[in-house]
């Protein structure tokens, strides 16, 4: 049975690795990429470079997107030349980025009414999860497209989860991005509590991280900032673009959120202190 015609858009610290997946497991794949050069690893696998997101749609079955901000989700799938007017009837939409609910709404409307099935599929597990191919993906949009789209999913991650209507991805992914937020300042704060006290970080951590506070972040995030390894695998510009829809989409259900609100005062502080291209764990450089 032939494998369906994916085209990946976004090849960046995460897209590489997926789209990696992806031809491995023996799809086609074309690709596109603001910087090419992100992109010649997959060429050089067997990947086709497209010029275009509108040239890289064209033919495709199923379109995989994974951006920087929402607007760029915006310009790409609802502009003239977008992704939605190249697609063809019962071709796939998957918006892998972390971006806003309204918009992944927005874009699975306008795909229904072209034939068209989109979901908003956001992911967590940072580079190590996209390159493991053990990434959690948080899925929304119609329950049919979901199974059909499935199997593709399954190939770049492992724990995926149907959360419901179009939107309920990125709410979802909210939900992540606000517990994470939250988690880094109380580690920071621990981090910093054990400086004070003239304890050794490393072997607090490995105490503390065996126990009922052990995370992800924990485990992965802090040794590498007591390395001084603020190699991003994921960037704190696009954590700060995250917790802004996550107080917007709050604020919308008349909900305060005094946690994240904190977190994004402090990772904005790093922003301004130049570290928007670091990983997130740079946040820790304030505790430390």
């Amino acid at each position: 049975m032939s494998r369906e015609r994916i085209a990946f858009i976004g090849t960046g610290v995460m897209g590489a690795s997926m789209a990696g997946h992806l031809l491995a497991a023996g799809y086609p794949v074309s690709v596109y990429n603001r910087t090419k050069s992100k992109a010649e690893g997959l060429i050089e696998k067997g990947a086709v470079w497209k010029d275009s997101p509108h040239d890289a749609a064209e033919g495709a079955d199923v379109v995989i997107t994974i951006l920087g901000y929402p607007s760029d989700v915006e310009a790409i799938y609802l502009g003239e030349t977008g992704i939605l007017s190249a697609l063809h009837k019962d071709a796939i939409a998957i918006d892998m980025t972390t971006s806003s609910p309204l918009i992944a709404e927005t874009i699975a409307e306008v795909g229904r009414r072209r034939g068209i099935g989109v979901l908003d599929a956001p992911v967590s597990g940072g580079d190590l999860g996209a390159r493991e191919a053990r990434l959690s993906i948080m899925v929304g949009g119609e329950r049919e497209v979901f199974d059909r789209a499935l199997p593709i999913l399954e190939v770049m991650g492992k724990n995926i989860v149907y959360q419901g209507k179009p939107g309920a991805g990125q709410h979802t992914k909210m939900c992540n991005q606000i517990a994470i937020a939250g988690g880094m300042v109380a580690i920071g704060e621990s981090l910093s509590y054990a400086r004070k006290a003239g304890l050794n970080p490393e072997a607090v951590l490995q105490s503390i991280s065996a126990g009922a506070a052990g995370s992800w972040t924990m485990s992965n995030l802090v040794p590498r900032a007591l390395k001084g390894d603020y190699t991003p695998g994921f960037f704190v510009k696009h954590f700060v673009k995250d917790m802004k829809i996550a107080l917007e989409s709050a604020e919308e259900m008349e909900l305060d959120l005094h946690g994240l609100d904190l977190a994004k005062k402090l990772f904005e502080r790093l922003v301004n202190e130049g570290a928007a291209d670091e990983g997130t764990q740079a946040l820790f450089k304030l505790y430390l």
